[in-house]
């Protein structure tokens, strides 16, 4: 299919004919790739993958159904399989170091040489383990079926099975200290310790919805996901969580903040948010997929993997991209002036790029389209009084040419 776009282009070329319409097909094939938002990469199998952990900028692990185990160290670009079909399926992987990892699932699993041999632990419980952390080199966490908390402070050498207080199936773990940890799992349950696991505290999560990952900024701020399309956060270390609207019922299988204010989830049907503002406000990411995904994570703001159904994995070095139906924006010379941003009743929107008679469209972060004008000046003022709070993002569109902006209502 290539070849044929590019023997017609050269058509094009040599009978001078239809220009204008091979340099528009020319701009936006180089776009597409330019500003690609989530690329999908090969890892040589079928298998669902589960957990994505990446302990540095180029080198990470993930791990899945029958024996799964892969690792990078060029940032995804290549593979080396390190499955084995002894081992069960693992939920979850964490990594305390480059060459130390951890996956657990139907055993507890630990490799010290980078994956090239990897330790089966006994572990002394039959119920499979849905999560594992660890707060230092020889202090970690691991939760699962039936209640089941597990603690080590040997590095995984024992594993001691601690008191929950719960028969709840519990299918994630964060640390947020080396005493201060929160477990979260079916029934909207949540626990949080600040003993070290000695005893957990029933927290009250106002959902029944199963809660499937928990990720905290720091020592106040979390966010929990699950099923019915449900984000929870807390400000208070736990005390209280409020329910944040995502415009999406999908289960949410993974959340994951790489700074403060920036953090994405990950869910079925190929479901990826994001949020630019903590949380108030979530915007739907063109994922390019309907497998369900399963896990996410970001080595920093721009570079971010996903990972799922059917060994689909996902990689974006560019935040993400922009919501469903806004993929093609242009080079920086393009860009729109937006001002004053934030604002909360009216802004200007300047641009020198685009010509008279463009298109303007406000859409919201879901991709829904809001307000639309017609241009025929640089300098435009739109009234956003009646828009909710949140982030919008501004479209404008010439016979050949595509801007974005981006602005915040307060």
């Amino acid at each position: 299919m290539l070849h044929k776009y590019l023997f017609d282009i050269q058509l094009f070329i040599i009978y001078d004919v239809m220009k204008k319409t091979c340099l528009l097909f020319c701009f936006l094939l180089v776009s597409a790739f330019a500003y690609s938002q989530w690329t999908a990469l090969s890892a040589g199998i079928s298998d669902g993958i589960l957990s994505v952990y990446f302990p540095g900028r180029t080198t990470g692990y993930a791990a899945g159904y029958n024996g799964t185990i892969l690792k990078t160290t060029d940032g995804f670009k290549t593979w080396t399989n390190l499955s084995d079909q002894k081992y069960q399926t693992s939920f979850s992987v964490f990594c305390t170091d480059t060459n130390t990892a951890f996956a657990v699932g139907g055993g507890i699993l630990k490799t010290s040489d980078g994956g090239a041999t990897w330790d089966t632990i006994a572990r002394g419980t039959g119920s499979y383990l849905h999560s594992v952390c660890f707060t230092g080199a020889n202090t970690g966490y691991a939760a699962g079926e039936a209640g089941t908390i597990l603690k080590t402070i040997n590095g995984g050498t024992a594993w001691a099975s601690l008191s929950s207080g719960t028969t709840a199936t519990l299918w994630s773990v964060f640390f947020t200290g080396a005493d201060t940890g929160f477990v979260v799992g079916g029934l909207g349950t949540i626990l949080k310790t600040t003993n070290g696991g000695i005893s957990w505290a029933v927290l009250s999560s106002g959902t029944i919805n199963t809660l499937l990952s928990i990720h905290f900024t720091d020592a106040s701020t979390g966010y929990a996901t699950g099923s019915g399309g449900t984000i929870l956060k807390t400000i208070d270390g736990g005390n209280t969580w409020a329910a944040l609207p995502c415009g999406t019922t999908n289960v949410l299988m993974s959340v994951f903040f790489p700074v403060a204010d920036t953090g994405f989830v990950v869910g079925y049907n190929g479901t990826i948010l994001k949020t630019n503002n903590s949380g108030t406000s979530w915007m739907t990411l063109s994922s390019g997929t309907t497998k369900d995904l399963y896990s996410v994570f970001f080595t920093d703001t721009k570079t971010g993997y996903a990972v799922g159904d059917s060994g689909i994995i996902l990689k974006t070095t560019n935040g993400g991209g922009y919501p469903s139906g806004i993929s093609d924006p242009l080079t920086a010379s393009n860009s729109l002036v937006i001002f004053p941003n934030p604002s909360s009743t009216q802004i200007t929107i300047e641009t020198s790029a685009i010509p008279a008679q463009s298109q303007l469209s406000i859409v919201n972060a879901n991709g829904q389209q809001l307000i639309t004008h017609l241009i025929n000046q640089t300098n435009t003022q739109i009234d956003i009084s009646t828009l909710p709070r949140g982030v919008y993002f501004v479209r404008l569109t010439s016979d050949k040419n595509v801007a974005i902006g981006k602005f915040i209502k307060q």
